[in-house]
């Protein structure tokens, strides 16, 4: 595929700023955009049956959400039905027509960008102010309180949820959040490419420029028809001038580490695995909550959540170094 052209692109002098406190602090400070977001993990040891620690951690996000905004627990059983239908609990990259995110909301119905809906905190805090200004919503069913916020067209798919979002209310309820405040702009938007400096914008125009282009086993470009994930990673930053390891796992110790809590800037690299044994997978942040990257045997080269393989997130680094113009 051909990489953007040169027009596509904005390079931004950013100053990331991270705002770090427990889910008791002010909503003005967490929620209603899309570079405030919430981290939680669900309390070690506790579980649902047929929901994996993603999900949870997702649904964690939603439960949390509520509490900031001083939602009844039925308003948080009607978000958690509504996720578990629309998504499983997942942050999906695509859906029906436009529709992205937990809540399959579309960006053309005026939910949000695609930035901003793939934002679980966001997404949540958008499902919560749709049901607020719904009159009456706290005395209907489940079903259909999910129903006259979503107009979705199976209208009657909600209630079978029901029993199974109250358990995973009260499970996630007490769950650890952190709240991260980036305000680095980043779209993660192929089509329109925001990054803090040229080296980092040079790459990201190369990885997008691949999508499309097939997984392929110790792949590095063209010459192999594809990529596998760190094939890409490199190939994006020779592209940009700077020579990286070939392997998910050197990369990752190559660095410079983003340190921990930090705020990502679009063009740093995103890693999944243990750092002590084997990272196995990587990515390129684009800003937004989205990557791209080679998924994996039978994929394409895609934009998708950086989210979305949960607990196994590693860390990031930043090969683009400084960002000073």
């Amino acid at each position: 595929m051909d990489k953007i052209g040169a027009a596509g692109l904005a390079v931004v002098l950013v100053i990331p700023i991270l705002i770090g406190h427990s889910v008791s602090g002010t909503v003005e400070a967490v929620l209603g955009d899309s570079t405030s977001s919430l981290d939680c993990a669900p309390t070690s040891g506790t579980g649902v049956p047929g929901y994996g620690a993603e999900q949870l951690a997702n649904a964690a996000v939603i439960v949390a959400v509520g509490q900031q905004l001083n939602v009844p627990v039925q308003g948080q059983v009607v978000a958690i039905a509504t996720a578990m239908q629309e998504s499983t609990l997942r942050n999906l990259d695509h859906g029906d027509r436009d529709s992205l995110g937990l809540f399959q909301q579309r960006p053309s119905q005026g939910w949000g960008t695609p930035g901003q809906i793939m934002n679980p905190t966001y997404a949540a805090t958008q499902f919560y102010h749709h049901l607020l200004n719904l009159p009456g919503w706290e005395t209907m069913s489940v079903n259909d309180a999910a129903q006259a916020v979503q107009r979705s067209g199976t209208p009657n798919a909600y209630a079978k949820h029901e029993p199974t979002a109250r358990l995973i209310v009260g499970t996630v309820a007490g769950a650890g959040c952190i709240t991260t405040t980036d305000i680095t702009v980043g779209t993660g938007d192929c089509n329109a490419i925001v990054a803090p400096n040229p080296v980092a914008a040079a790459a990201i125009n190369y990885a997008c420029g691949q999508r499309g282009l097939p997984y392929v086993w110790g792949g590095d470009g063209a010459e192999e028809g594809g990529f596998d994930c760190s094939g890409l990673t490199k190939a994006a930053y020779a592209a940009a001038g700077i020579t990286l390891p070939r392997t998910a796992h050197t990369q990752f110790h190559a660095g410079p580490r983003v340190p921990a809590g930090q705020p990502l800037l679009p063009g740093d690299l995103v890693f999944y695995g243990n750092p002590n044994t084997k990272i196995h997978h990587v990515g390129l942040y684009l800003g937004g909550g989205l990557m791209v990257d080679a998924p994996d045997r039978g994929q394409v080269v895609k934009v998708e959540p950086f989210r979305y393989r949960g607990n196994d997130y590693a860390g990031a680094t930043r090969p683009s170094g400084s960002l000073t113009l």
